[in-house]
């Protein structure tokens, strides 16, 4: 059985900062993302990682706040969040994928549950 599990979600003001974390368990994965998705909006992505985790994307809007990275030996996923903006409340979700480190959300086969970040302005 195939599990991500996101955590570090909470509530934080504008400007603060939070870190949230992505465990697989199960098979072994190659490319990880990060998405999120709003109240009343789609899914969207945000950053993503390949299997070495030399290589990363970030989406446009979080480029230079966010860092994504990984620990290989721990299966853990990081997603680092600085300078957070009311726009960035959201449900988080973690996603696997063996085909690519994508944008697009169809190359991503595993999902976690997703964990709400809330900033208050």
């Amino acid at each position: 059985q195939v599990q991500l599990v996101e955590s570090g979600g909470g509530l934080v003001q504008a400007g603060g900062s939070l870190r949230l974390f992505c465990v697989a368990s199960g098979r072994t994965f190659s490319h990880m993302g990060w998405f999120r998705q709003a109240p009343g909006k789609e899914r969207e992505f945000v950053a993503a990682i390949s299997a070495s985790g030399g290589n990363t994307d970030y989406a446009d809007s979080v480029k230079g706040r966010f860092t994504i990275s990984r620990d290989n030996a721990r299966n853990t996923v990081y997603l680092q969040m600085n300078s957070l903006k009311p726009e960035d409340t959201a449900v988080y979700y973690c996603a696997a994928s063996r085909t690519s480190w994508s944008r697009s959300a169809n190359y991503y086969a595993y999902w976690g549950q997703g964990t709400q970040v809330t900033v208050s302005s």
